[in-house]
């Protein structure tokens, strides 16, 4: 048998009232119409606008098709090393983590 989905409930902070919730950042009170989880909402939009961000040049390294067959070798050698840094690095924050329980 399908039964429906649990209702889940939360209180607004700003007007008290009990809206429904579907535990998503932008989930609005019935009454107010402000969000119920503002500090997440604000959170999930600082994170994207750094997504949207473009990257720095010394870290996009394009391989234009009127590149050399050379300098298109080295382009890929350097990615494979920033690829390489970038694997070490994340491998030694893990241990560090493990570490400390």
């Amino acid at each position: 048998m399908n039964q429906p989905p649990l209702m889940a409930s939360k209180k607004c902070p700003h007007c008290g009232f009990w809206s429904p919730w579907q535990q998503q950042a932008t989930d609005r009170c019935e009454r107010c119409g402000l969000y119920l989880d503002a500090p997440r909402m604000r959170s999930e939009q600082k994170r994207q606008e750094l997504a949207d961000k473009p990257l720095p040049s010394f870290m996009r390294l394009e391989l234009k098709p009127d590149d050399g067959t050379v300098l298109r070798f080295f382009k890929h050698i350097v990615r494979g090393g920033q690829l390489v840094f970038g694997a070490i690095v994340s491998f030694l924050l893990w241990l560090v983590a493990m570490l400390a329980g």
